[in-house]
């Protein structure tokens, strides 16, 4: 028998105060009204919207709490959302052609409140509101993958993130700025990790204009490298959003992109237009990789390998050459992706086997996993490797241990069964792990009847 109503809706009251956005959907399946008011009478979607749970927002919102509905003080839970500079509590109730079902009127309101923070700034926005004199304290935190502070001042606490809300609605209601200013709106964050930054370059990722192209391209002159550092970051964005949606219209992109790396000055923006550059084949990739095999920037060397080292490709005789001389690099980093590069080949010639075994015992743990991946996964069924490995069976680390029961069980070894029992328990998360599936395999080979 179905519980009664009231009895779901303080369920559900319970489940948003918890913050537990899997029971709120559950609640809401089971029949609870989304309009139900919280413990200060306003929809439970300001409760959820208070607290900055997108995830509970989001559910509320996808099972009918109406986002526009207007509040006592004349705003709404939507408004209230873009008011605390949260993209992701933006991003969960703004839904699907938000254009479409918003009124222009209300569309306008929120782009101006969103607007007016991002001129005004949130400290300065939040010392007029509350009077408070003092410094507003800040602290970074991870929301979706994407860093983004959070400021307090004189009680009141905000997210730094009305930049990027401003730039998500103009995207949803069809306003267009001009690539300058987005740009403008990224820059004060370099990192690709933050919010605003990362906002501004998937938008701009989407713009695929001729117009949009154009002022995208004048990028690459500017003066400033954190400029041209995010235009290659949104390049990146084009390729991986055309490769995910079965657009074939990267060549103009790569044609850019190679041009460019032969004459960028700045190393971390080298670093990235290599990474752009190596995302597809290019008949100049193996030059460009010579070319910038002794950089002094170590964060250029660590793309190198994989302009050298292409998947359906066999390397030339000088690119195996630099590959080699590079896995002796003085930074961790280089001789790691030289380490996972080795992967390709799947039969190893003796130089790479040599230079892998002496990787595995690399004195940075980064590097010995690398190497250690790209030995177990090679068709190499020499004594040396398979001795490299019973030695890895002794290593404080339990994945190189792993990793090392994993290459035996694929080798047939008769030494599997001890292997795995020196790994020791694991954890939850590796129950599907192939490294834990191959031991079931070698048992399934080897059980009685096979015999």
């Amino acid at each position: 028998m179905a519980a009664p109503q009231h009895e779901l809706d303080d369920q559900l009251v319970a489940a948003v105060r918890a913050k537990d956005a899997d029971a709120v959907r559950t609640c809401l399946e089971d029949g609870a009204d989304p309009g139900t008011p919280g413990p200060d009478g306003l929809p439970l979607l300001c409760v959820a919207v208070a607290v900055f749970d997108h995830e509970s927002a989001e559910a509320l919102t996808e099972g009918g709490a109406d986002v526009h509905r207007e509040l006592p003080d004349g705003t709404t839970p939507l408004l209230r959302a873009v008011d605390l500079g949260s993209p992701a509590l933006v991003d969960a109730m703004l839904g699907e052609d938000a254009r479409l079902r918003i009124a222009e009127a209300d569309q306008k309101r929120l782009l101006d409140l969103a607007r007016h923070w991002h001129e005004t700034g949130e400290v300065e926005e939040l010392r007029r509101r509350t009077g408070a004199p003092g410094p507003a304290t800040r602290r970074v935190i991870e929301v979706d993958h994407t860093d983004i502070e959070e400021v307090s001042l004189g009680g009141l606490t905000v997210r730094a993130g009305h930049s990027a809300v401003l730039t998500t609605l103009e995207w949803a209601f069809g306003v267009l700025p001009p690539v300058a200013e987005l740009a403008a709106r990224a820059v004060p964050h370099p990192d690709e990790t933050h919010v605003n930054w990362s906002t501004a370059s998937y938008t701009l990722a989407l713009r695929r204009g001729p117009e949009a192209w154009s002022a995208l391209a004048a990028l690459r002159h500017h003066p400033d490298p954190v400029h041209r550092r995010f235009l290659a970051d949104v390049l990146w964005r084009r390729n991986f959003q055309a490769n995910h949606s079965d657009r074939q219209d990267t060549g103009q992109d790569l044609e850019f992109v190679a041009a460019w790396a032969l004459d960028e000055p700045d190393g971390q923006v080298l670093a990235k237009v290599l990474d752009v550059y190596t995302c597809e084949d290019h008949a100049g990739q193996e030059a460009i990789g010579l070319r910038y095999a002794d950089h002094p920037d170590p964060c250029v060397r660590r793309e190198v390998p994989y302009c050298l080292s292409r998947f359906d490709t066999t390397p030339s005789e000088v690119a195996t050459a630099t590959l080699l001389a590079l896995a002796r690099d003085p930074d961790p980093g280089v001789r790691g992706v030289v380490a996972s590069t080795f992967a390709t080949p799947r039969d190893l010639t003796p130089a790479i086997r040599e230079t892998l075994l002496a990787l595995i015992r690399d004195p940075d743990p980064g590097v010995r996993a690398r190497a250690t991946e790209s030995l177990s996964d090679s068709h190499d069924r020499t004594a040396a490797v398979t001795e490299a490995f019973v030695a890895l069976l002794d290593a404080e680390n339990q994945l190189l241990r792993l990793e090392a029961a994993y290459a035996l069980a694929r080798r047939d070894d008769p030494r599997t069964e001890e292997a795995y029992e020196r790994v020791g328990p694991l954890g939850p998360g590796f129950e599907d792990d192939h490294r834990v599936s191959a031991h079931w395999h070698y048992r399934w080979r080897h059980r009685p009847d096979q015999t």
